[in-house]
């Protein structure tokens, strides 16, 4: 029977999927060999270098949680929908949210730069449209709860047994609640009652439906 050929996609696929259960760790070269059923040389043949390697795993781990993302939400429900969609992330996928989290940003060297390559600005204008406020400060709030999710996100992929994501949502929106409050006091643009109304669990923010049975929150 001939030998099976090895290419550099297939090498990218192993490395990937060792990756994804183990951490970066995992991905090294007698690990990727025995997971494909060769020997060591065609994958040094296809890597210039595990750097290179790592690197390709990376894209592809970045790849697949814009995927992950683009299936758990909804146009309709951007901003609530996004930040239950990384919470399950780091819930279903530890390792693949550890990696996302964890890959170099270049060219960064401020939160507005930070949020500019990360963010997607949708979110800024359906807050900014929801609240009242102008686009600066829906930014604002949206990095808020961006790093807010991330942080909370994390420390949920790396706890075990697990923490119940309805915590982790109660968080989120006891987050937003105080986000949203010191945006709105800033703007002046509300009473101290509008905006307890614009907060309540009766306003439209939850009128939908998380698919997982939970009342959408108010993350990223």
């Amino acid at each position: 029977m001939p030998k099976q050929k090895i290419t550099k996609e297939m090498v990218v696929n192993a490395a990937f999927d060792l990756a994804r259960n183990g951490g970066m760790e995992q991905v090294i070269v007698k690990n990727i060999a025995e997971k494909l059923g060769c020997s060591v040389q065609p994958i040094y043949s296809y890597c210039r270098s595990m750097d290179s390697l790592r690197a390709d795993v990376m894209e592809q781990a970045h790849r697949f949680v814009k995927d992950y993302l683009a299936e758990h939400t909804t146009p309709e429900n951007l901003f609530q929908t996004t930040g239950h969609a990384f919470v399950r992330l780091a819930k279903d996928e530890p390792d693949i949210f550890k990696l996302f989290i964890m890959r170099p940003r270049n060219n960064v060297s401020s939160l507005e730069e930070l949020y500019q390559s990360e963010a997607d600005e949708r979110n800024a204008e359906a807050i900014a449209s929801q609240f009242g406020i102008d686009i600066s400060k829906a930014k604002e709030l949206h990095l808020n709860m961006l790093i807010y999710t991330v942080g909370i996100g994390t420390i949920f992929s790396v706890t075990s047994p697990g923490i119940p994501p309805e915590e982790i949502f109660s968080r989120q929106e006891a987050a937003f609640r105080a986000f949203l409050q010191d945006v709105l006091s800033v703007e002046g643009i509300r009473t101290h009652k509008d905006a307890q109304d614009s907060m309540s669990f009766e306003t439209a923010l939850t009128k939908k439906e998380d698919p997982h049975g939970a009342k959408n929150s108010y993350p990223i």
